[in-house]
């Protein structure tokens, strides 16, 4: 398991860029000029982070609904499902408007990490899943709380928003699981392996390729968060 942990931190923690490298070590470095404040190195990878993560978390929690029998493991399902679909609608309009072209499948080791839970059964796989899950967004949490306190793009500040709410959730429902390892969740957190970013970059979507699209679940209670030049939602 702690293999599985390990890549699947990784590929959170590695700012993906799409088939993009990094051209400077200044994450803060402006790389456009958009009527919503300037885009940085850190901005573009922060969208196309949240869009890959709901690429192999979507499924892992449609997963769970079909694998599990314990109750709070369905009930963190239903979560990863509900609040991805939700950021990944807020993903989908914020990239066209920033130029952001985004992936349509998940990093080499998100991918591997799908397939390692979907070969388990049983209790081991509810306790890969909530540990795993736990680490991940343990981890991502810190870069969005960078994210919002520093960007100057005011479409990537409502996504930061969002995503804080989303992944806080997530969190707690994993830790509600009773199954979270917090010293081993802890460790992965704070010392992840380090990988070529050819392992951790999802691959460009094929050309004419129609956008993965993640369908929100019946009565959703997660919702997208309002950007600039929404209309204002009428008070009755």
């Amino acid at each position: 398991m702690g293999g599985a942990l390990g890549l699947t931190l990784v590929a959170l923690a590695y700012p993906a860029m799409l088939g993009l490298q990094t051209v400077s070590s200044d994450t803060s470095r402006v790389i456009a000029t958009t009527q919503w404040g300037p885009l940085t190195e850190g901005d573009r990878d922060f969208v196309v982070k949240v869009r890959a993560a709901g690429l192999w978390e979507y499924p892992v929690g449609q997963m769970a609904l079909k694998k599990s029998t314990d109750k709070a493991v369905l009930t963190a399902g239903r979560h990863l499902i509900d609040g991805h679909a939700a950021l990944d609608i807020t993903c989908r309009r914020v990239a066209p408007m920033l130029n952001i072209t985004l992936p349509n499948l998940p990093s080499p080791q998100q991918q591997g990490f799908v397939a390692t839970l979907n070969a388990d059964s049983g209790r081991q796989f509810d306790s890969d899943f909530a540990n795993i899950l736990r680490i991940t967004h343990g981890s991502i949490f810190n870069t969005i709380a960078k994210i919002r306190s520093t960007t100057k793009n005011t479409l990537v500040r409502a996504l930061a928003d969002q995503a804080n709410d989303t992944v806080l959730d997530h969190m707690t429902v994993m830790e509600k699981t009773g199954l979270v390892n917090f010293d081993q969740a802890l460790f992965q957190q704070t010392a992840p392996p380090k990988l070529p970013s050819s392992d951790v970059t999802p691959p460009p979507p094929a050309g004419g390729q129609p956008q993965v699209v993640l369908t929100p679940p019946p009565n959703p209670t997660s919702v997208p968060v309002p950007l600039p030049g929404d209309p204002s939602p009428t008070v009755r």
